[in-house]
């Protein structure tokens, strides 16, 4: 029987108005979720809350069995340095390093190794000794998820990991973020405006007017 990895509860959220209410959700094991919605509807504040760095106003959040707001601080360190793998749309990786540097410091960090087979497939193998400087924002973007997926995550929150990527480079990535899902018995939380993109994963959701609805 599949694990749940992430249990949302009746999650809400408001800054100078209400976001959302009443959200709640379950992803399993090898499950894909994709969240749509347009500009302002809350999509990377929610993804912040399931991911650690957001407290919601009322709601709870159980990622990998924990409640994760009742955690202290150096426990939800430890559960990012080695269980949440965070994909943004902006890479931050280090410009002054080689590829192979940057990849390597999330494998330091989490006690991994590099995974050749992985770096094959994002089509970066031939790049790691080159500096980060000298590749185009594409082959960034596929470093940067090299980087998160080498530390082995349980889940992966991601925020419009394709969003500045070609349409054959963005299929590639979701290639292989499905598959490791697959194979490492991972979960995979998606925000995109690419409803493309989306129907790639198990699962859709539409986040629009406060409420989050499956797509069918």
């Amino acid at each position: 029987m599949s694990q749940t990895l992430l249990h949302v509860s009746n999650i809400a959220h408001s800054f100078d108005y209400e976001l959302f209410a009443n959200i709640n959700l379950d992803v399993n094991e090898k499950e894909s979720i994709a969240i749509v919605g347009r500009s302002g509807s809350g999509k990377s504040t929610l993804l912040h809350i399931f991911s650690t760095f957001i407290k919601p106003n009322v709601g709870e959040v159980t990622l990998l069995n924990q409640n994760i707001y009742n955690l202290s601080e150096d426990k939800l360190e430890n559960l990012r340095r080695y269980d949440l793998g965070i994909i943004f749309q902006s890479h931050y990786l280090f410009k002054g390093m080689t590829t192979l540097m940057n990849v390597e410091i999330a494998t330091l960090l989490s006690n991994e190794s590099i995974d050749e087979t992985l770096l094959e497939h994002l089509e970066i193998k031939e790049l790691m000794q080159q500096k980060i400087g000298e590749l185009s924002g594409g082959q960034q973007q596929r470093v940067s998820i090299a980087r998160v997926l080498s530390k082995k995550p349980k889940i992966i929150f991601a925020d419009e990991p394709t969003g500045n990527l070609d349409k054959e480079t963005a299929k590639l990535v979701m290639k292989v973020l499905l598959e490791y899902i697959e194979k490492e018995n991972a979960a995979l939380i998606l925000v995109t405006h690419d409803r493309e993109m989306a129907a790639l994963c198990d699962q859709s959701f539409l986040l629009e007017q406060k409420e989050l609805k499956e797509l069918v």
